[in-house]
């Protein structure tokens, strides 16, 4: 049973000014595995000044003394990597595979590209007579979610840090083991006091107290759209910057030809990944109407083939977060059953021999319509629907036909055409034949949300921009 009762400021760990704390759940057992404490906007307070007076002297730390303490923390973080498996499997159900070979690594990941990047990124310009310096934000905070936790705690904090920013992190509260480890981590590598701060607790405790706190110049946000919203309602006020990284709908054009069947099942096998619970899922595959019995064939077999269980066993899937995420769900696919898509394979209820835990059955719809629920909502699950086409054009339009652009697919053996329907994609992030990147810049159009994560992009979300006019006179003749 884990205990984590207290909270990460100015360098010590601190108990909650008042003390109250809320069980955490193991979505595979349905069992209570730990207990954080909640915080509540006078912890936010002491968090935030904390960041605020070790601002000055971190925004004028060199380039060379930031890249020191990004390598020590990834260094910490390398030791600890074991830690953080087990931490995320236990806190919202990855398999320990997929703990292992993608959800700890995406955190380590964010840590060394920041540090490659930092090492020659510009952060001055000479524009003839005018200096263009980009220099840090200020204090920033952090609301991160639980279906990534490592990734979204990593590529907020290695930029901000590498810019020289401070900051207050708060980790989803249904996920918050591998958050509180991850201060443990920026402690051990002897991060200075007040650079980063932790505060566990839940939205309207912690969160709202983030967006709204005066000395918080900047709110990174990374959840669903209707949260986002929410959050930037709150930080308006305060004209501060505001990052989000919200929900999506992303559209899947397989083209017509000899690679449709690897297409199909690579993005059936796509979306089952994390049990469905990634933003930039591609959840809408849209195929050549006159091959949809083929493809609904072809991505039948391939659900087939995905295991669903225990995710310290040896299986592909494990559960979803919660029994509120997994009730929603289920609601969702009746909702498909309802609205007369073809159920090809799945549905409601959990898979057979499972009789506790939030475990989904990996669900495929055909004939699905562009107007259907299934097609409008983010999910969050392991459900994938196929709709058709009748021309490049058509697919395009109705891959466009949604108020989110977080990310777009193209699969197909002609890479001239992919390349054509991937620019046609209004979202920030198209990927053709599976291919990823982790320096490409993240993020999304329309209600997916403003900035971009990742990479170089990322560095100047945590910038100012000022011009300093008559740094360098010209020589009187």
């Amino acid at each position: 049973m884990r205990e984590y009762l207290k909270f990460y400021i100015d360098g010590e760990w601190v108990d909650p000014v008042e003390l109250k704390t809320l069980d955490v759940e193991n979505p595979a057992t349905e069992e209570v595995v730990g207990k954080i404490a909640l915080g509540s906007a006078a912890d936010v307070d002491k968090a935030v000044m904390a960041a605020r007076r070790a601002f000055p002297a971190w925004s004028q730390t060199s380039r060379e003394e930031r890249l020191e303490v990004l390598q020590r923390i990834l260094a910490e973080y390398q030791k600890r990597f074991g830690d953080l498996a087990v931490a995320v499997t236990e806190e919202m159900g990855a398999p320990a595979s997929l703990a292992q070979r993608a959800q700890v690594p995406a955190g380590m990941g964010h840590l060394a590209t920041a540090a490659n990047i930092l090492k020659d990124f510009k952060f001055e310009e000479d524009r003839g007579e005018t200096l263009i310096v980009k220099e840090p934000i200020g204090v920033c905070s952090f609301i991160t979610p639980w279906n990534w936790p490592l990734n979204q705690i990593a590529c907020k904090v290695a930029p901000a840090i590498a810019t020289g920013c401070t900051m207050v992190l708060k980790p989803s509260e249904v996920a918050p083991f591998s958050g509180h480890i991850f201060a443990e981590i920026m402690h051990a590598a002897g991060v200075p006091a007040g650079v980063f701060n932790m505060v566990h607790g839940d939205g309207p405790g912690v969160g709202v107290a983030l967006s709204v706190h005066p000395e918080v110049d900047m709110v990174s946000f990374t959840g669903s759209t209707r949260a986002g919203i929410e959050v930037a309602k709150n930080a308006a006020p305060g004209v501060k910057r505001v990052h989000q990284e919200l929900g999506g709908k992303s559209p899947n054009i397989v083209l017509d030809d000899d690679a449709f069947s690897k297409s199909v099942a690579r993005g059936v096998m796509h979306v089952m990944n994390n049990s469905g619970q990634s933003c930039n899922a591609p959840t809408r595959m849209l195929v050549p109407s006159k091959r949809m019995d083929e493809a609904m064939a072809v991505a039948k077999a391939t659900a087939e083939q995905v295991t669903v269980g225990d995710p310290n066993g040896n299986f592909n899937m494990g559960p979803v977060v919660s029994k509120l995420q997994w009730e929603k769900i289920q609601a969702l696919i009746q909702k498909g059953i309802d609205e007369g898509a073809t159920l090809v394979v799945g549905g409601t209820g959990r898979p057979e021999g499972l009789e506790k835990g939030h475990f989904v059955k990996p669900t495929v719809f055909g004939n699905v319509k562009n107007d259907m629920t299934i097609a409008r909502e983010e999910i969050f699950g392991p459900v994938l629907s196929i709709l058709g086409y009748e021309s490049l054009d058509q697919a395009i339009a109705i891959g466009n036909d949604t108020e989110y652009g977080l990310a777009g697919y193209v699969n197909g053996a002609d890479l001239a055409k992919a390349r054509d329907v991937a620019r046609k994609i209004r979202a920030g992030q198209v990927s053709i034949n599976g291919a990823s990147d982790m320096t490409a810049p993240f993020g999304g159009y329309k209600k997916s949300g403003n900035g971009r994560e990742w990479g170089d992009y990322a560095f100047h979300e945590f910038l100012e921009t000022k011009a300093i006019m008559g740094y360098a006179p010209k020589a009187a003749e």
